[in-house]
């Protein structure tokens, strides 16, 4: 499949995941969501890949190193997003988390031993600059009161988190890892972290079984877990982790057409401009994409 296509899915799918998590939010605690969205996300890959009859056998290092993905990008990660925006606003939020554009670039510099690129760089802070525009009134309005600091702290590591678990997709699949099959056994290990973490926590098992949630919860494990992560993580494996993270910002545009679409956002000048400098800084950081597939 092409890379511009791939980052076309990405882009399409996960900027409409947020429209789904809102209908995840309410009677079903948050771990336990996310629980579910894998448990079936993990399931599907499976059944998959025993229907393929894939190769699933792998040395205990290489579980070690998908368990660390699973662990980093398929549990930690989506829990503290989460919590932070029991905090914050979700523009606030995106504005965080989009630098792991910045992050992804230092981490696979130190770890992985890839060279900087300042082009990645440049157009990852014009991007960010952009999100600042678009959320510039939350932004406007934010103090460190209320819980925000830690809704700030915990916004901040599951960036980190996010990072980590794509430098070790990235190695993973530098070391000759499948993306199907570490997906695979990457959610299922993630699924069984948040598995300890709810027993941890005590939760009660409880289930919405309204169709908006499961509809919801559907989409969220087909489309924005099983679809959406083969494809970005094909993207990383081919392009980097930096140019790959530049979708967390791109989608952001998707989310804000739908916004208009089912929420009646109001468009202004200030976040017209935000957009125009995140296609300029997509371009910038993107350009020597191939159309290719590789």
């Amino acid at each position: 499949m092409p890379n511009a296509l791939l980052y076309l899915i990405t882009v399409l799918i996960w900027g409409s995941t947020w429209l789904a998590i809102k209908f995840q939010l309410g009677i079903v605690p948050p771990a336990l969501s996310i629980v579910y969205r894998f448990t079936l996300a993990a399931g599907l890959l499976w059944l998959y890949t025993t229907l393929r009859r894939l190769p699933m056998r792998f040395s205990p290092r290489q579980h070690a190193f998908m368990a660390l993905q699973g662990f980093f990008l398929f549990s930690l990660n989506y829990i503290l997003i989460y919590l932070a925006e029991g905090y914050l606003t979700s523009g606030l939020v995106a504005i965080v988390f989009s630098g792991i554009v910045i992050t992804n670039v230092f981490f696979s510099a130190i770890i992985l031993k890839d060279p900087i690129r300042l082009r990645v760089i440049l157009g990852g802070l014009i991007g960010l600059l952009g999100l600042v525009f678009v959320f510039w009134s939350e932004l406007r309005s934010f103090d460190l009161s209320s819980g925000r600091a830690l809704g700030l702290t915990l916004a901040i590591f599951a960036t980190l988190s996010a990072s980590l678990g794509n430098i070790v997709a990235a190695r993973n699949q530098r070391s000759g890892l499948p993306v199907l099959q570490s997906n695979t056994l990457g959610m299922t290990y993630g699924t069984g972290f948040m598995i300890l973490l709810v027993l941890f926590q005590g939760t009660n098992l409880t289930f919405d079984p309204s169709a908006p949630y499961v509809i919801s919860l559907i989409y969220l494990a087909l489309f924005g877990s099983v679809i959406a992560f083969g494809t970005y993580l094909t993207l990383l494996g081919r392009i980097g982790p930096g140019r790959a993270a530049y979708v967390t910002i791109l989608y952001q545009i998707v989310a804000l057409a739908l916004s208009t679409i089912f929420e009646d956002l109001i468009w202004n000048p200030q976040a017209v401009f935000g957009v125009i400098l995140i296609l300029a800084g997509n371009v910038i950081a993107l350009s020597k994409i191939s159309t290719g597939t590789k």
